[in-house]
């Protein structure tokens, strides 16, 4: 990724002008175009107002971003606080996170009802343990990571590892949500997600050592962040986590944006030899659940990411380049966000097609449960699809022996086929299931 073009020097562009073309940039300052917080670096390629050099133009964008600054905790290398502005649409952006994530308003029947409810969430946990992992390099399809998941085999190389790790970080953060976040909790969050995939496995759940000179760098080798020396990590965390815990911060800080700076934070002090967008990633989501934006559970928001990773890595490098502004990086993880939720509504009702149709089929009463008819639906869209005991446990959350009942239950019926690889059992699709189904109902 090319890097952002640095901002010229507000505070010397300020000296280059005349007393009145200032005081007119000041009358029409405004800290948006159009409605868009632009960076200069996409600015630049712009057509500035009429009477306006693209640097004027950029002066008065920056004057209009001087007032209604807010300041947080995090320092830069070089000592100064970043800050963000509560411009639109952020105020809309969490307002529909405050309806849409928190409570039970409009919250689709799949999430609520705890028969269903396990199966989303395990898919979820899914795909977000393998798209933060590839984001960080894992190399291995959804498919092949999907399968290893869902069998509960071990992983075969250090891909499958990190994804395993993630899958487990994920569902220990759910666990701890009610924790306040300590030095102590993010050590253990890092060590779930480095298991066995570092190439020095005693930096899992430690910070790097001065020795231990960590440069982030792009594919390419360029050089993006050079992050501060590790004699100021503890002081840092310390600080990091009593932002994290704090309730009442004033002025008031909405928690979406708490989550957001934290993952910022994180990633940005690189206190970790390897393992930090992982770990950054797990503390946004241990962040919204603490605050109780439950539905976040449900929100695979590593797979959107990953969609556009230099997008993701420019919100960091706009922040980073323009003095400390987070406005940036929120307003790049709310649309985010905004579009995972979208993406969790289609799939919801993608899904309630799909068992519909199959409850249609069997609306006669052949006597299926819930999770029969989810593994029969996936089964009539997947015919090379291979189950077992453990697949169906984990998929369902359900113990061995209920596993096991549901699935014998299906080849008696005739709608499974079964075989034996060493000792285990493996279960797939009949010929022509679909067409079984419409019989039997």
């Amino acid at each position: 990724m090319r890097l952002p073009d640095p901002p010229p020097n507000w505070k010397e562009l300020v000296g280059d002008i005349s007393a009145k073309k200032l005081r007119e940039l000041l009358v029409s300052a405004t800290p948006t175009v159009r409605g868009k917080y632009l960076h200069w670096d996409e600015l630049r390629h712009r057509t500035p107002p009429e009477g306006l050099s693209l640097e004027e133009w950029w002066l008065g964008i920056k004057l209009g971003r001087m007032t209604g600054k807010r300041k947080t905790p995090l320092l830069s290398v070089e000592g100064e606080p970043f800050y963000y502005l509560w411009v639109d649409p952020i105020p809309e952006r969490v307002h529909e996170i405050d309806l849409g994530a928190g409570g039970q308003i409009s919250m689709p029947e799949q999430l609520t009802n705890p028969d269903t409810r396990n199966r989303y969430l395990v898919s979820s946990l899914f795909e977000e343990a393998i798209t933060s992992s590839q984001l960080e390099g894992a190399a291995t399809t959804r498919r092949v990571a999907k399968e290893m998941l869902r069998t509960g085999r071990a992983p075969r190389n250090r891909s499958e590892q990190m994804i395993l790790n993630n899958y487990l970080a994920m569902r220990r953060i759910a666990e701890l949500k009610a924790e306040p976040l300590t030095r102590d909790l993010v050590m253990a969050i890092h060590r779930l997600v480095t298991k066995n995939a570092l190439d020095e496995p005693d930096a899992a759940g430690r910070f790097r050592r001065p020795d231990e000179a960590i440069h982030v760098v792009e594919r390419q080798g360029q050089e993006v962040h050079v992050p501060p020396p590790a004699g100021e990590l503890e002081e840092r965390m310390a600080r990091m986590c009593a932002f994290a815990n704090e309730e009442a911060s004033q002025p008031f800080l909405h928690p979406a944006l708490r989550a957001i700076i934290l993952h910022f934070w994180l990633a940005y002090d690189h206190p970790f030899v390897d393992g930090n967008g992982r770990t950054a990633r797990a503390l946004f989501y241990w962040s919204m659940l603490h605050s109780g934006f439950w539905l976040f559970e449900f929100l695979p928001i590593s797979r959107l990411i990953r969609r556009a990773p230099a997008q993701y890595s420019r919100a960091f490098l706009y922040t980073e380049t323009d003095e400390n502004d987070l406005t940036y990086f929120i307003l790049y993880h709310l649309k985010v966000i905004r579009r995972a939720v979208a993406d969790l509504n289609k799939y919801l009702q993608v899904k309630t097609k799909q068992v519909r149709v199959v409850d249609q089929l069997l609306r006669a009463g052949v006597g299926l449960n819930h999770r029969q008819r989810a593994l029969l639906s996936h089964a009539i869209r997947h015919s090379d699809a291979r189950y077992s005991f453990r697949s169906h446990q984990i998929s369902h959350q359900v113990t061995y022996q209920t596993a096991r009942n549901d699935l014998f239950d299906l080849q008696e019926r005739g709608l499974l086929i079964r075989t034996k690889v060493g000792r285990t059992y493996y279960f797939r699709p009949v010929a022509g299931l679909e067409e079984k189904l419409r019989n039997l109902s």
